[in-house]
């Protein structure tokens, strides 16, 4: 069962994320968002990295470190509830992981690389997936969502800072 997700299976705040992604395929979109994605990426200096577009925002750094915690927090949830299990699993709070993530001390090619390795298991998950388990729900942050959702979520979450670091950042 892949497809776009129905509006009943994530809160309506995470389709801001899911409508990014027009693709059916959402493991195909995710695989291709990752290769096109590094080579822009790769192009940002080390330097050029640590810019802050106005006092108090996130550098590139911390927004990449961001974007790859999330992605593991996604996918975690995934996992969780693919699997079956039913115990609701907590909020993930952006700021207080992006304050003790010290990504700025952490090499901007660290961040692609790692980007990169959290992506290539992403997409295996997703890849072998069960058909049944797409359909499966399980509560996050207090409400219902399905792996299906989460993996839209995850690919659309990442096309979200990328227009966000091409609009304020570059």
């Amino acid at each position: 069962m892949i497809g776009r997700p129905e509006s009943n299976e994530a809160a309506e705040y995470y389709f801001t994320y899911i409508n990014r992604i027009t693709s059916p395929d959402v493991v195909g979109a995710l695989a291709e968002q990752s290769a096109q994605l590094l080579p822009r990426l790769r192009a940002i200096t080390e330097q050029r990295s640590l810019h802050r577009y106005a006092p108090g925002k996130w550098s590139i750094r911390e927004m990449w470190n961001h974007v790859n915690d999330s992605e593991r927090v996604f996918l975690y949830r995934a996992l969780w509830f693919a699997r079956g299990y039913d115990t609701p699993l907590p909020s993930f709070e952006q700021d207080v992981a992006v304050r003790t993530a010290g990504a700025d001390e952490i090499p901007w090619s660290a961040h692609l690389e790692e980007f990169a390795a959290i992506r290539s298991a992403t997409v295996a998950f997703f890849r072998h997936l069960p058909a049944e388990a797409w359909a499966r729900t399980g509560i996050a942050s207090g409400k219902s969502v399905s792996v299906r959702a989460l993996a839209y979520i995850i690919a659309g979450h990442t096309a979200h800072h990328l227009a966000i670091l091409e609009e304020r950042y570059l």
